[in-house]
């Protein structure tokens, strides 16, 4: 059967649900001067099924999305030219490093420490960010330490 293939894709009812619940998402952006329009979300979802398929991962919504547009939207360095772009980028570093780890990380913690190193050390350079996030996914599997203690705070 083509289970894969048939969970891997969105039909058009998905699609407009996901870009309907993407579209309301807009109203805390809006206050950030931030704001996605329909053809960006459309756009999204389709980058979104080509990320998943290539790290093998499967989603049964847009949670992820939306929490990334909620927590990117204060960012000083997301600007609404880039807004979609940036989100996209994000979502395949977010999936990379869900492989990386090994699922162990909650989302929520990992969009935070993805934000933290965007924001913080990174200054918004998506590049910069890829090359820290690698090597924080090979501290997370090498140091013992580091990932108990990490894993401690995704369960607060």
């Amino acid at each position: 059967m083509f289970l894969p293939r048939l969970l891997g894709s969105i039909d058009s009812f998905m699609l407009e649900k996901y870009t309907d619940e993407l579209l309301n998402i807009n109203q805390k952006t809006k206050e950030y001067g931030l704001e996605l329009t329909r053809d960006e979300i459309k756009e999204m979802m389709t980058v979104r099924e080509r990320v998943l398929q290539s790290y093998g991962r499967v989603e049964l919504g847009v949670e992820v999305f939306k929490e990334l547009s909620e927590v990117f939207c204060t960012s000083p360095y997301i600007e609404n030219e880039n807004f979609a772009l940036t989100l996209n980028e994000l979502l395949e570093v977010f999936h990379y490093l869900k492989n990386e780890t090994d699922d162990m990380i909650g989302d929520s913690l990992l969009i935070s420490i993805i934000k933290n190193y965007y924001d913080g050390t990174c200054k918004g350079s998506m590049e910069f960010l890829k090359s820290k996030l690698e090597e924080f996914a090979e501290q997370f599997r090498r140091d013992v330490n580091f990932r108990i203690h990490l894993l401690e705070r995704d369960e607060h």
